[in-house]
C-alpha cells in the first residue's frame, strides 16, 4: 500500500522555519527520520520512503501555498494514490500553539493551502493533520502572523511537537486514521 504524505509551506529562504511552513519542517523531520532524502521533482520536492512495507511518498509543494493543489492534483495522479491515502500536514490558527489534530476531511477553513487542495483534487475527502499555530495577533496583522517566525518559547517546544506529528503520521499509515484519531487527537 502506498500513501502520499503533503507537507504544505512556501519556498525560498524567506520563508524557512515559519509558522505557515510546519507542514515542510514536520515532513522533513519524516523523510530525515526514514532514511530518505528529497530531490526537486516536477512541482515538488519529492522523497520515498518505506515504513513496515508501506511506501511513503513525501512532497513538499514547490508551487507557493495558494496553489498547493496543483502539486497535489500531480502526484496523485503520478503515482495513483487514492484520496483516502493522502495526509496533508498543515498549520493551524484555530488551535492552540502544539495542538495536533488529525481529521478524515473537512472544510479548508479559509486556509488558501487547503483550498487550492479541495479545488484541484475533487473535494475534501482527504486526511489532513492540523498543527496549531495559535492565533496570537492583532486584528489585521494574520498574514504577518503566519509567515513569521515561532518566537523563542515556542521555538524551545517544536522539536517535541515535531516528533509528535512524525509519530502521527506513521500511525495513520500502519493502523490508519480511525485508530490515529482515538489515540492521539485529545
Amino acid at each position: 500500500m502506498k500513501y502520499l504524505i503533503v507537507g504544505l509551506g512556501n519556498i525560498g529562504p524567506e520563508y524557512v522555519d515559519t509558522r505557515h511552513n510546519i507542514g515542510f519542517n514536520i515532513a522533513d523531520k519524516l523523510v530525515e527520520e526514514l532514511d530518505g532524502r528529497f530531490e526537486l521533482l516536477k512541482l515538488a520536492y519529492y522523497a520515498e520512503v518505506s515504513l513496515k512495507g508501506k511506501k511513503l511518498h513525501v512532497i513538499k509543494p514547490t508551487t507557493y501555498m495558494n496553489l498547493s493543489g496543483k502539486a497535489v492534483n500531480y502526484w496523485m495522479k503520478e503515482l495513483k494514490v487514492a484520496p483516502e491515502n493522502v495526509l496533508v500536514l498543515v498549520d493551524d490558527l484555530a488551535l492552540p500553539l502544539g495542538k495536533l489534530r488529525m481529521k478524515l476531511q473537512g472544510s479548508s477553513a479559509g486556509h488558501n493551502g487547503l483550498k487550492s487542495i479541495e479545488e484541484l483534487c475533487g473535494g475534501q475527502n482527504y486526511a489532513r493533520l492540523r498543527f496549531g499555530i495559535s492565533d496570537n495577533f492583532r486584528k489585521g496583522q494574520q498574514a504577518e502572523y503566519v509567515l513569521g517566525r515561532f518566537d523563542k518559547d515556542e521555538q524551545k517546544e517544536l522539536p517535541i511537537l515535531i516528533n509528535k506529528a512524525v509519530t502521527m503520521i506513521k500511525s495513520f499509515a500502519t493502523i490508519g486514521a480511525a485508530q490515529t484519531m482515538t489515540l492521539y487527537n485529545k
